[in-house]
């Protein structure tokens, strides 16, 4: 299976209203094309330390942040391929490595310990479980995506998430998409995504609608929306 395992790029996120996401999708129109993919419903599971460090980290804005997650793309099964992914974040730039395997298989690797083919990339995984000591899985999070390339061909993308759901029990990814909204039903999460620059039509677009980046973590907000809701309880 031919797959992208290594990212280098900058990721700027928005939050948008629907009338800002109608203006966006006009202005891609010529521009940009929607994936093979076209609508997916994309899964993760997030791993965390016993204290939720990285998440706190996350929450604190610093320079530097990483995280570990699978996903697959649709409920998976047991031989369904996921995707094991290391993201390090530098300001605005995103490294990020991962690797491909059948669900079953991932789960020995990241909870029962079973080790995994050896490679550069697991060696960078195996490293962070082993600094952040009894990493485990604290939060499922899934949401509908649409994707879109570049026509010109560069690696320019566009995505554009809704239905955002959290929840930190039945951490499985063969599971039915539910759990709390982590954003607003009326908003929809864009992320541009590119190793270069931004196209100027881009820029003007976002410029004329007054549409700014902003800084947005699923999994941060929806950790903060939880704490949020069992200190009111």
């Amino acid at each position: 299976m031919n797959y992208q395992n290594v990212f280098k790029r900058y990721e700027f996120k928005y939050i948008l209203d629907k009338t800002q996401y109608e203006m966006i999708q006009n202005a891609m129109k010529g521009h940009m094309s929607i994936d093979e993919y076209g609508k997916s419903t994309i899964y993760n599971i997030y791993f965390d330390t016993p204290d939720d460090l990285l998440v706190r980290r996350s929450i604190e804005k610093p320079v530097y942040k990483e995280k570990l997650r699978l996903r697959s793309y649709g409920i998976a099964k047991s031989d369904s391929i996921t995707y094991i992914e290391l993201k390090k974040k530098y300001e605005s730039v995103v490294y990020k490595r991962r690797i491909s395997a059948t669900y079953q298989a991932a789960i020995d690797y990241l909870i029962n310990g079973v080790k995994f083919e050896d490679s550069q990339i697991s060696r960078e995984i195996d490293y962070f479980m082993e600094f952040y000591k009894d990493i485990r899985p604290v939060q499922a999070i899934s949401y509908e995506r649409y994707a879109y390339y570049d026509n010109a061909g560069s690696d320019f993308r566009v995505t554009f998430d809704t239905n955002i759901l959290a929840r930190d029990y039945d951490l499985s990814l063969i599971k039915k998409p539910e759990g709390k909204p982590v954003l607003d039903e009326e908003k929809i999460l864009m992320e541009i995504k590119t190793g270069a620059a931004i196209p100027l039509w881009m820029c003007e677009t976002l410029s004329k609608n007054r549409i700014y980046k902003t800084t947005f973590s699923k999994y941060g907000t929806a950790y903060v929306n939880n704490f949020r809701r069992k200190k009111s309880c």
